[in-house]
Formats: C-alpha cells, sequence, structure tokens
C-alpha cells in the first residue's frame, strides 16, 4: 500500500497544485461566487466518484491480464478473445490510439508538475520569481539523467514523501473548512447540476479544467501489475481521496473568504506564510515522483509495445537484478527529455501548460470505455440491463470531458493531438509493415520438407550447431538459403528458431519450448514469452535438448537475416509509409542484442525484400 500511494497517486496527487486554480482563472475564467465555487467543488467530487473509484477502481481494474493492466494489455485481452470478428480490427486500432495519447501525456505531466511546484517560489519568495524556469529545467534534466541508474533506491522514499505531502495538504485543507464550514454542502450532487442549471456554457467550458482533478486515473490500472488491486483500491479511498478533496474544499473555503486576493495560488495561500517555502520543497518532491511514475510508465509501455509488434526493436537496461519491471529505455528517456524541457520554454507558465493537459487523458478515457463495452458484452456476459445505464453514464461523462477539452486545441491542446497521430502513424506503420514483410518472406519461402530432401543429401555437412532465427515458423528461413548458396556446407545440428510474444503477460517456463524434429540433423524449435518479458534466448536454449545434445554456445552459430526493404507498387502501404517502415526497420536495434545472442557467435545474412 505503501508503495502505490508512492508511485501510483504522484499525478493526480498533484492535480491540487493548479486543477482549482486553473478552473477560475484559466482561459475561461469563471466568477468567484457561491454558485461557482460550490458547483466546481461538486463536479470534481463527483468525477473522482465515477470516473476513478466507480470506473476504474470498481469495474476496468478487475479486467487484468494475468495480473496485468493498461491500455495494451485491456487490449491485448479483448482483441485476444474477440478474434476474427468484424470489429477487433478497430478495436485494436483504438487501443493503440490510446498508447499513442499516453506518449503526449507522459511529455506533458513532468513539464505540469515540476514547473506549477516551482512557481510556488514567486509566492514564497517573490524576489526569486524570475527563477522559476531554470529551476524547473534544471530539475528535470536532474530527473531524466538520473533514470539510467535506475529508481530503485529513489522509490524507497517516495511512499513516504507522499504519505506526507497527502498528510500535509489535508491538514491544510481541513483547518481552512473549519474557518468556513458551509464549502462541505459541495459534496451534495445538487450543486453541480445548478452549476449547469444556471450557467450552461460556463459549467461546460469549466469542464475543461475541472478534468484536471482526475488526470492520472488511468495509471490506477496501468500499475496494478506492480502492486494488485487491492492495494491500490484501499489506498485511493482511505488516503488519497479524503486528502485530495480536504484540500480542493480548503482552497473552495478560502476562495469564499478571500476571493482574487487568493486566485494567484491557492494551495500554497492554504499554508501560513512562514509554512510557504518548505510546502514548495514538498509540493516539488511530489511533482517529481509523479514524473518519475510517468517516464517509468512509458518505458514499460515502449516495452509492452516492442513485444506486441508496434514499435521496432530498441536497446533495453535493465536497472535491477531484483525487479524485471525497472527498465531503462535510452532513446525514449532522451527524447522525453528534449520534449519536456521545450514545452517548458515555450509555454513559459503552468497555466498555459495546463492548456496543453487534459485532451490526451480524456481521449485515453474515452478509449477505455470503447473497451470496457466490448469487456463488458463480448467477455463478461454482463446483461444488457446491467451494462448498458453505467455505460451510458461512463460515455456520458468521458465524452462531455472529452468535448469540454476540445475547445482548448487552439491554445495548446493541438500539442498532445500532434503528438499522438504522430506515434499512432509510427506503430500501425511498423505493425502494417511487419506483417506485409513477414507475407512476402512466406511468398518466397521453400517448403522445408523439400528443401531438408534436397539438402541434406547433397550438401557436405561439418560439426557444430547452427541456429537461424525466422520470424515465420513456416518455410525456409532466408539466411538458410543464403548461407548454403555461399558457403556450400550445412551443420550437423540445424535449428529453425522462432520467438513468439504472447498476447498473455508471462509464459511459465514449462509451456516456453515447442520443440519438433524435421529429420536429418533439422530440428524447429518455437520460443514462446509474454509481452512482460525479456526474449533471452541463450539461457532459454539452454534448459533445452535436442537431438539428446544439450546447446553449448562455443560450438553454436546463430545466423541472421537483415532485410533491406524495397519501397514498391504493390499493393500493401502507401509508398511514403513504406519509406517511412524502411527507415524504422534500418535503426532498429539488431535482433543479436535485443534476443541477448553472444556477439562473437553471430553471422549476418543480407537480403532485399519487396513490400
Amino acid at each position: 500500500m505503501l508503495g502505490a500511494v508512492g508511485i501510483v497517486f504522484g499525478d493526480i496527487g498533484t492535480s491540487p497544485l493548479y486543477a482549482f486554480r486553473e478552473t477560475f482563472d484559466g482561459h475561461h475564467k469563471l466568477a468567484l461566487d457561491p454558485l461557482h465555487i460550490m458547483g466546481v467543488i461538486s463536479l470534481m467530487f463527483w468525477s473522482m466518484m465515477i470516473v476513478v473509484t466507480l470506473k476504474y477502481v470498481s469495474i476496468i481494474m478487475r479486467a487484468d491480464n494475468k495480473g496485468e493492466g493498461g491500455s495494451l494489455a485491456l487490449l491485448a485481452l479483448v482483441s485476444g478473445r474477440t478474434q476474427g470478428k468484424r470489429w477487433t480490427s478497430g478495436i485494436v486500432l483504438l487501443g493503440v490510439f490510446a498508447t499513442a495519447l499516453f506518449y503526449g501525456d507522459s511529455m506533458i505531466t513532468p513539464a505540469v508538475s515540476v514547473l506549477s511546484a516551482v512557481e510556488g517560489v514567486a509566492i514564497a519568495a517573490p524576489a526569486f520569481g524570475g527563477l522559476v524556469l531554470p529551476i524547473a529545467v534544471l530539475i528535470l534534466v536532474g530527473l531524466f539523467s538520473i533514470q539510467r541508474g535506475g529508481t530503485s533506491r529513489v522509490g524507497a522514499f517516495f511512499g513516504p514523501i507522499m504519505v506526507c505531502y497527502f498528510t500535509v495538504i489535508a491538514a491544510l485543507g481541513v483547518v481552512s473548512i473549519v474557518q468556513t464550514p458551509t464549502i462541505l454542502h459541495a459534496f451534495l450532487p445538487t450543486y453541480a447540476v445548478n452549476f449547469f442549471v444556471h450557467d450552461p456554457l460556463a459549467a461546460f467550458l469549466a469542464l475543461g479544467s475541472v478534468v484536471l482533478a482526475v488526470t492520472g486515473a488511468e495509471a490506477l490500472y496501468a500499475d496494478m501489475g506492480h502492486f494488485g488491486r487491492k492495494p491500490i483500491a484501499f489506498s485511493w479511498l482511505w488516503i488519497v481521496l479524503p486528502a485530495l478533496m480536504a484540500n480542493y474544499m480548503g482552497q473552495g473555503a478560502l476562495l469564499m473568504r478571500e476571493g482574487a486576493a487568493a486566485l494567484q495560488s491557492p494551495f500554497y495561500m492554504l499554508a501560513p506564510d512562514d509554512f510557504q517555502l518548505p510546502m514548495v520543497f514538498l509540493a516539488t518532491a511530489a511533482a517529481i515522483i509523479a514524473s518519475q511514475a510517468v517516464i517509468s510508465g512509458a518505458f514499460s509501455v515502449t516495452q509492452q509495445a516492442i513485444q506486441l509488434g508496434f514499435i521496432p526493436r530498441l536497446r533495453i537496461d535493465h536497472t535491477s537484478a531484483a525487479t524485471a519491471g525497472q527498465i531503462y529505455i535510452p532513446l525514449i528517456n532522451w527524447a522525453l527529455m528534449v520534449m519536456v524541457i521545450l514545452l517548458v520554454l515555450t509555454f513559459q507558465t503552468s497555466s498555459n501548460l495546463t492548456a496543453a493537459y487534459g485532451i490526451a487523458v480524456t481521449g485515453a478515457m474515452l478509449i477505455d470505455t470503447c473497451l470496457l463495452a466490448v469487456l463488458l458484452f463480448a467477455l463478461w456476459r454482463w446483461p444488457v440491463y446491467y451494462a448498458l445505464p453505467l455505460l451510458a453514464v461512463f460515455f456520458l461523462v468521458d465524452g462531455a470531458y472529452f468535448a469540454a477539452n476540445l475547445t482548448k486545441v487552439p491554445d495548446g491542446g493541438w500539442f498532445p493531438l500532434m503528438i499522438g497521430i504522430i506515434v499512432f502513424v509510427l506503430l500501425t506503420t511498423w505493425a502494417k509493415g511487419r506483417k506485409l514483410m513477414i507475407e512476402r518472406l512466406r511468398e518466397a519461402a521453400m517448403p522445408i520438407k523439400v528443401f531438408i530432401q534436397s539438402a541434406a543429401s547433397s550438401a557436405s555437412r561439418v560439426p557444430g550447431t547452427a541456429v537461424f532465427m525466422t520470424s515465420t515458423p513456416d518455410g525456409v528461413p532466408h539466411a538458410l538459403l543464403h548461407n548454403l548458396k555461399h558457403n556450400k556446407v550445412l551443420h550437423e545440428r540445424v535449428v529453425l528458431l522462432t520467438v513468439k510474444i504472447t498476447d498473455e503477460p508471462f509464459v511459465a517456463e514449462e509451456n516456453r519450448v515447442k520443440a519438433d524434429d524435421l529429420g536429418q540433423g533439422f530440428h524447429r524449435l518455437i520460443l514462446r514469452y509474454g509481452f512482460m518479458q525479456d526474449a533471452d534466448v541463450p539461457a532459454a536454449l539452454r534448459q533445452v535438448k535436442v537431438a539428446g545434445g544439450d546447446f553449448r554456445m562455443m560450438e553454436t552459430s546463430f545466423f541472421l537475416a537483415r532485410q533491406t526493404l524495397l519501397p514498391s507498387s504493390r499493393p500493401g502501404m502507401m509508398i511514403w509509409r513504406e519509406k517511412l517502415f524502411a527507415w524504422m526497420l534500418r535503426n532498429a536495434e539488431s535482433a543479436m542484442e535485443f534476443f541477448r545472442l553472444p556477439t562473437n557467435r553471430v553471422v549476418e545474412l543480407g537480403s532485399q525484400v519487396e513490400i
């Protein structure tokens, strides 16, 4: 539970820094009167209850894929059970787009969290207001620089710091509530309804900022595999939700008492003057933790996408010998750092950044509801009279939030949409191009039985084992044909090896290997891994005996085919996407490094393929 508080709730926990202020002082300003203040507080509370408590904690978190959560895990679960349906491809595209939107969110979250925390310096010590941007950039550079060393040691402090943070913001909120106890009436949904009845346009536009209070809700589901459903649910209901609502109500009570004087930063002005600077340090620590959770999430999502065939192979470093999930992907880390710093320098203030924030989150939430609809009807077989009213509420709430955020597109909402579209094009281009390449290779492949009968009798055999990596579990690998053509020999033991990534997060060791003896020294091996596992081929082969013999690495050679793609007018993809796929293929990490093959035992043979 302590770990869950430290990692899972960083994003939603830092929302009080900017969400309430932005609703009244953002791009669509609201009057500081009881109707609007009580209405906004009521909207925030019921949004947390419907979106976070009911939708994510109570329902979606029950849809675990062997314990794992997140959009890709849910997509793998849904598409795996609905294979062959007409709408399966549409569901897959929705899930991929949700993943693409996550990357836009993972750029904005560190920028807005750290910047909004550091802006407290201008409140506590106005003379240092000009240092806000340099301090924020320095913190962000430091945060991304420590990723290569792993976060296990830093992570040990996350839980206690976040518990301290939630305790402090709750206490400050309660002190303010005691002074204006009428704010507690905002728990009643009638205040949210009155807001819409008396000022419908303002209420609709306010949703674009109110949703900032629930950003990070999807992290509860994504991090379920690390902590389990019960600790996350318990932490939310008994620690995080009460602390957040106490603080939001405290901010509302402060505005009721002091009006516009407190609007510059109601979060920091809840604290006494002498305590504001320590609050800046505590809030900055919480913002760093929130950013760390998003960065780690980007690494995990990227690893899942690579394993599921949506992203080219990238270099993945493991930063912990004890925890397989702690990984570091250099390309993603530095790309995120550059984009986050550019965001900070371009938008300058957290208020400007919040205009860009929200659209990616609400888009992902809306897509999760679409996937949930498939889950309830196709997998769980819920009765229509239960599922339909529930889904109607979720679609109404998520749709309203998404529509309200679309109004922020000209003010910065274009950024996460642009990032989402670019990443979506890259993901779908790689998946489609990879499928086409495998089909073209399969078309040109010779049947293995014919090859064995003709080649085994005529070619010279040499001692040792040759492992030919192939993406298709049938036909003759191109590397084998090229090796025979150029070297005129075959090894005594020839193994055709295919690594398959399943739509389950983990595959047990006893189900890892499938071996077939093809005769005359030829064998076919299929290694199965889950999308959360690393494909360590040498480690798997050490557990396998083929033809009564072990795999000895010093007597085994690995043959890989390196394809050069030639864009052509053949049906498949547009030329520009074929060229994009060819560029991605050239820059993908070598299979030798990805599958952890011994570098001195690998032979690469090139071939050209038209797609």
